[in-house]
This record gives structure tokens, sequence and C-alpha cells, in this order.
């Protein structure tokens, strides 16, 4: 039996191996070896002794003969050597790393959906509004029927009203004729070469476009009847201002006599030559086809002026302004007047004198006067100064932008400034004026930057300059607050003197209650019934619960809280407002008037919109007021949309005084109006005829326009005057409304939205013929206008 051999411990193995032990000897052994080796289980106990120490003196390996033991005990060792254990401090970081990263995540998904919200909010805030209800309203297409339907006004059936307010789409007309009658010559002016006329105002001279006062002033012609189904207005009466309904008015019958329809070379314009013309020669029979190249019309209107200087004022006069002529010096116009009161007849050879009335239009240094801009102007001059013998003057108020330019240091450069910022034709009829020069003469108004705009700006304070015009020239009595962007497709001086003649009739008595409302016809029936249903609405208003808004806004004294409004009855004004003598005083009581006081008065302002009360209204502009002690509340206040007025010589002159002096004013729109009822001047709305582009049932109409407190058109946040206003685009009369300037451009026969054009008319019912409406805003209306050689179209708005 061999001697017992120690067995080698299972330290000793790990010892060596993980010293450098030459483990591929130890792995290379007989496989017979392991029949040595006992599964037994106390084989290990066997070959180990407790006692024996775990590490033995390391030894070299090469000394030493692997055994299965050890071969067997090492093989797992090994593979622990392979597996890393990762430091304590490294696994600190990666989970502080690992931390980190959740909550980053974390609180990115937290902004990303209060981002989300926000911007979810912010697209509801910004989304579209839903179309409003007479976005579903069809389309009324009887306005642009042709002259070849003419009818009588009595025989007319409109398209609109309707009764219960539906348009019948399937409703057929008339076919069309097959002859255009003849037009006739339009004569609105009164008879001047009666001796009635001329015992009572003197003899009117006839004025010419030329001086050797050969070539006359043409007339415009219209036609008698209206096309089938014309629609009637849808607020305000051709009958209560006196003006005809039963006439309409082509475009070569307007404007033919102002360079329409004829060639450059013979003085016209060179639009309108092709397209449709049955009838239309017949404007040019009487006066022919006049070149207007050779016209001055500024030098042919003071022609006319001081032809017929005895029928107006002795005393009138124009003054000359101090600051732009040294002491002692005379401007030309203060020199004229002398001359023309030195040579004028004796007040007592005339019994009436006529009063003279200015046509101010408003325009701007840079403005570009187009071919129909420059028809809309001859026609004015034409119809309102020449034939009626110098009555009205046109004159072109023109804001300089620029306030560098010297224009008040220079008079050569005023001059020369003046002479380019009109057309030739129109030379010497206008006066310069700037911001400025403004911020000058009303000095001291406090300065609010009211929208971030200047006080002393054109877009607040347009009035300005027309109060330092009728302050320097009082030979006028009225003043026409008139804009470029306006047309009427009738006879200017017919509007005119029906506005004129219709306010004078105007008792005081529930004069502001009317002024607030918009008339409807269809609904509120004659004037008289308008009448009676304004004061039962001031003074009996309808249950709190037709007026919920009535309170809504800050306090105010005029508006009790009852609903019931203060009649107004002279001057309502506030604490800081110094009367006038000029203010007038009621002869009587409210209560004991029977509708006398104020008919026969001419109105110092003339409104075409309602006058209607801001007093909480969402009106953006109703608290732009400078000057006013506001402790105790806003001043009582009336607004008028779209300045185109006519203003008295009073009213102007008290504007001017409270601007000047008392350093008040306020919005453009609110100042006339406010400055009247502060001053008990007369105010008159007159309510001439405005259509509307779609079929709106008339009594939804009635409630939407007069959707105010009490029945009247502003007092409330219901009014239309704010944020309502939207439901006032489709008439033509607003200062945002798209209908105007379509109505004209089919009017002059070109295509608009699909409908139209010269092609239509030629092969349907011809052109359009329509009574005399009044346009505002007109806009970007450029002619197809021939060139010398050729005709060429120009695109509109170029």
């Amino acid at each position: 039996m061999a001697p017992h051999t120690r067995r080698r411990t299972i330290a000793e193995d790990d010892y060596d191996i993980a010293n450098g032990g030459d483990l591929e000897k130890a792995v290379s052994y007989d496989s017979s070896d392991s029949e040595s080796y006992t599964s037994s289980p106390y084989s290990s106990r066997d070959g180990y002794d407790s006692r024996e120490v775990m590490l033995s003196r390391q030894q070299p390996y090469s000394n030493r003969s692997p055994t299965r033991h050890s071969l067997v005990r090492h093989q797992p060792r090994a593979s622990n050597l392979r597996s890393y254990r990762i430091p304590h401090r490294t696994m600190r970081w990666l989970c502080i790393a690992l931390m980190s990263t959740i909550v980053i995540f974390i609180l990115s998904l937290w902004r990303m959906s209060a981002l989300s919200t926000k911007h979810l909010q912010q697209a509801m805030l910004n989304r579209p509004a839903p179309p409003a209800p007479w976005d579903f309203f069809p389309f009324l297409d009887r306005y642009y029927g042709g002259i070849r339907t003419l009818s009588a006004k009595q025989s007319n059936d409109p398209e609109y009203p309707v009764d219960g307010g539906a348009v019948d789409a399937n409703r057929t007309y008339a076919e069309k004729i097959k002859d255009v009658p003849l037009s006739k010559m339009v004569d609105p002016y009164p008879s001047y070469q009666t001796a009635d006329y001329q015992s009572k105002y003197g003899i009117v001279h006839e004025c010419f476009l030329d001086e050797e006062e050969q070539v006359k002033v043409p007339r415009v012609h219209a036609y008698t009847g209206v096309t089938e189904g014309f629609p009637e207005a849808a607020m305000g009466s051709y009958e209560v201002l006196g003006l005809e309904d039963g006439v309409c008015y082509d475009r070569y019958g307007k404007l033919g006599p102002y360079g329409y329809g004829y060639s450059l070379k013979k003085g016209g314009i060179g639009a309108g030559l092709d397209g449709e013309k049955q009838g239309a020669d017949a404007v040019f029979k009487e006066s022919g086809q006049i070149d207007y190249r050779k016209v001055k019309w500024g030098k042919m209107q003071k022609r006319c002026v001081e032809k017929n200087k005895d029928r107006f004022d002795s005393v009138s006069g124009a003054r000359g302004e101090s600051f732009r002529a040294m002491p002692g010096a005379r401007s030309e116009n203060s020199t004229r007047s002398q001359d023309s009161t030195s040579n004028s007849k004796p007040l007592s050879e005339t019994k009436h004198k006529v009063p003279r009335a200015a046509v101010l239009i408003r325009t701007w240094r840079d403005f570009k006067y187009t071919t129909d801009a420059i028809m809309y102007l001859r026609g004015m001059i034409a119809e309102l100064s020449l034939l009626s013998g110098g009555e009205y003057t046109v004159h072109f108020l023109i804001h300089v932008k620029d306030d560098n330019r010297p224009i008040w240091s220079d008079e050569g450069i005023y001059n020369q400034t003046l002479k380019e910022a009109l057309p030739a034709e129109f030379e010497g009829m206008g006066t310069l004026w700037s911001e400025r020069q403004m911020g000058l003469i009303y000095g001291g108004l406090q300065e609010s930057f009211y929208r971030n705009l200047p006080v002393h700006g054109v877009y607040r304070s347009a009035h300005l300059p027309l109060q330092w015009f009728a302050h320097n020239h009082p030979e006028y009595e009225f003043y026409w607050n008139w804009e470029m962007d306006v047309r009427y497709t009738g006879q200017w001086y017919k509007l005119f003197s029906s506005l004129s003649k219709f306010a004078e009739q105007q008792p005081r008595k529930g004069l502001w209650e009317r002024n607030g409302r918009f008339y409807v016809p269809s609904v509120h029936g004659s004037w008289d019934d308008f009448k009676h249903m304004s004061r039962v609405q001031s003074e009996m208003p309808p249950p709190q619960a037709n007026n919920k808004w009535a309170n809504a806004g800050p306090p105010d004294a005029e508006s009790p809280p009852d609903g019931t409004e203060q009649s107004v009855w002279g001057p309502l004004a506030p604490a800081d407002t110094v009367p006038l003598d000029t203010d007038p005083i009621p002869p009587t009581s409210y209560e004991k008037d029977k509708y006398e006081w104020g008919v026969g008065e001419s109105a110092d302002l003339i409104t075409l919109n309602p006058m209607f009360d801001p007093t909480r209204t969402t009106w953006l502009l109703a608290e732009d007021v400078t000057g006013y002690n506001l402790s105790e509340g806003m001043p009582p206040r009336r607004a008028a949309i779209v300045t185109a007025s006519r203003l008295s010589r009073r009213l102007l002159e008290t504007m001017h005084h409270e601007t000047a002096l008392s350093r008040h004013t306020m919005f453009s729109e609110m100042w006339p109006a406010t400055v009247s009822l502060h001053h008990g001047l007369k105010a008159v709305y007159a309510p001439h005829p405005m259509f509307i582009d779609r079929a709106w049932p008339t009594a939804y109409l009635a409630k939407v326009m007069n959707g105010g407190l009490n029945g009247a058109a502003g007092g409330a946040r219901t009014s239309v005057f704010g944020e309502l206003e939207h439901n006032l685009r489709g008439v033509t009369w607003y200062y945002n409304s798209g209908f105007p300037s379509n109505f004209w451009k089919r009017w002059l026969g070109y295509r608009v939205d699909g409908g139209g054009g010269e092609q239509a008319e030629l092969d349907g019912e011809g052109r359009m013929c329509v009574p005399g409406v009044l346009l505002h805003p007109v806009k970007e209306i450029a002619l197809v206008v021939e060139e010398p050689d050729k005709k060429v179209e120009v695109p509109e708005g170029q």
C-alpha cells in the first residue's frame, strides 16, 4: 500500500492559481485519475482537516502538481473572477442620475401639459367667432337689375322687404324690353328766373366753365322709373327727406357730363367707351362733350361767386391768419372780401340773403387722385357751386403729414406744396394744415395719448382744422365736412338741399330721442309713428327684463336707475362747461311745448348716422374725453359714426371756444354732437335711405340696430356701435362696410364676385340704373381707361 500522501487543501489550490500557477499543466491530467476519486459524501472529510491552516506559505506553482481536488475546486472560482463588482460610490452616482432623469421627465411632462393647456385656452380665445346670424340671410340680387326692365315706381314689386322676411328664390321678373327710354335732365334748383324768386333773393347770374362764357355747365340726366324688383331702403326714407325715388341714374347720365364715355383726345377721361351704351348719347346732346383739359375749376368758382355777390351777406369776409402775416399785412382773401363788400348793394335792396356754405373736402398732400375721384370732384363743384350761382363753395382741407416741412416759415414752400397737392384743374382751391400747427393754435390740451395717439392728431381731433378754418372764414354760414371716399349716384344739390330742409323743419321736442334711433319704415311705420314711438320708449321704458344691460358699466347721472331717460330740453352741460351768450334758451317748458320750438330753425349739426349715447356701450372711443373734470363721472355725450356732416358757424365757433379757452375736446365723431348737447344747439340725424345687401327679417333688423337702452341705438352693451358693429358691414353707409365699394363697381359696369361685367350687361338686362344712393366708403376704384394709342386695363387698387 502506498504510503499516505498528504492532500492539498482548497485554500492552497486557490492561492496557487491566484498567484499565477500554470493552469494548462494543472488541467493536463490523465483521465484515469478520475477512478480514484470517490463520490462518497465522506470523502471531503477524509481529505480535509479543520485544524490545518487555511492559508499556507506561498510556494512556487512549479513545485506543485495539480490534484483532482484542486482541479475540480478551481473551475467555478475562475468564473467568479470574471464578474466585476461595481463600487458603492459609482452605484450611488448612477442611482442619483437615474432618479434625476425620472424627476426631469416628470417635470417635462407637467410642463408640456401646462403649455398644452395654455395653448388650448389661447386657441379657444382666438378661434374665429361663429358666423353671425346675418351670414345665413340670402343676398339681394335686384340691386343689379338692368335698364331694360324699367317700370313705374308705383307698379314695382320690390324684392325687399317682403312679408315674413323670406325672399322667394324662384321669383321671376318681367322680360327685358328692347328699347331704352330717353333720359331727362335733372333740375332740382329753385326757379331762379321767376319774378317771385328774384324779388326775394335777387338775380342769379349763370356761371360757365370758361372765361369767355361759351361753355355751359352740363346737367345730370336720369330715367323715369326704377328697374324691376329694385329693393326698398332698409333704413331711412326718400319720402321723409323729400327725395325722389321714382327716378334712377345710370353711369352715363351721372358721370357723362364730367368726362365719362368719351375719349381722352376730346377732353374726356377715356373710360366707358365700350360695353352696353344704349341711350347713353342723349346726355351729350345739350352740352356736348366738354374738353376738361381746359377747365380751371378754382377760377370758375371764384368768378361765379363774384357775379352773384349781391345775393349773399354783405358783411361776410375772410380773416387773415395772424401767424402767417406780419402786422399791417392783409391776406388776399380779406382784400378781395373788402372789395366785394364795398361794391355790394345795400341790404334794403334785397330782402333775403342766401346763406353760403363751404364744402370742405378732407384730403392729404400725397393723396392719389384717380379718374374716378376726379369725376366725383367735378360733379360736386358743378352741381353744388356753379349751377347754384355760388351758393356753395368747394374747398380742400389738405393735411401735410410731414411736420418738418417748413410751410409756415416760407411762403414759397407753402405755395409750392399747395400746388403739388392738387391736380392742375383744382389749383387754388386748397388750404394746408398740419398737426404741429394745431398744437400751436390749440395749445394747453391735456395729452393723454389715448390709444397711443396724440390729442392733436388727425385721428382723434379731425375737427381742429375745421374749427380753425371756420374761425378764419366767417363768410360761410354752414360747413359740410366731407370725405374723398364718399359717392352719390344722384344729384348733389338735391341731396344737400333736402337734408337741410328736413333738418330745418324738425321740432326740438323729442329731437334727441329721435336722433338716437335708426328709422326702419317697414317696422316703425310713418315718420309721425316713429316720433311717437321714440317718446313712448323714452318716457315709459319696457320692463327691466328687456333692459338687463341698462345698469351695466359705470354709474351715469344721465340715466336714472328706473330706466327712464331724461328728456333733453335746452342745454345739458356738465358743471365745468361755461354757458355762452349764443346758447339758446327754451321759450317754454317741455310739457307745454306743442312741437313748435325749433320748427323753421336751421340745424347747427346734421349727421347721417344716429347720434347715440356711448355710455355703457362697447365702443372703443367712448372715453376719449380731454380736459373735463371726471371726478363725478363722464360728462353727457353723444356720438355719430362717420364724420361727414354739416356744421353751422355757431357750432364751430362754440367748439373753437371750448377747445382754445376751456381746453376741452373729445374724439372726432363725438365732439360736434356733444358740444351741441352741452350748449343746447339744434342737432338733427337725417334718416337718408340706407340699403342692405342681404334679406334681413325686418323685425330682427330693427331690434339689432336699435338694440340699446329703451329701444335706442346706444346706452347699453347691446348697442350696435361697438362689438356688434359687424351687423353694419352690409349697409351702404358705415365706415368699414364692404357693400358700398361693390355696389359702386357694379354700377360702373365691372365684374364683382363673379357677377356683372360688360358681357353680362350686353347679354342680359343692360346696365344698372339706381335711385340716389349715398355710399361710404368707396375705395380702390380704378377704371378701364384708354391710352393715346391703345386701351389698357388698370388693375383695381393700383
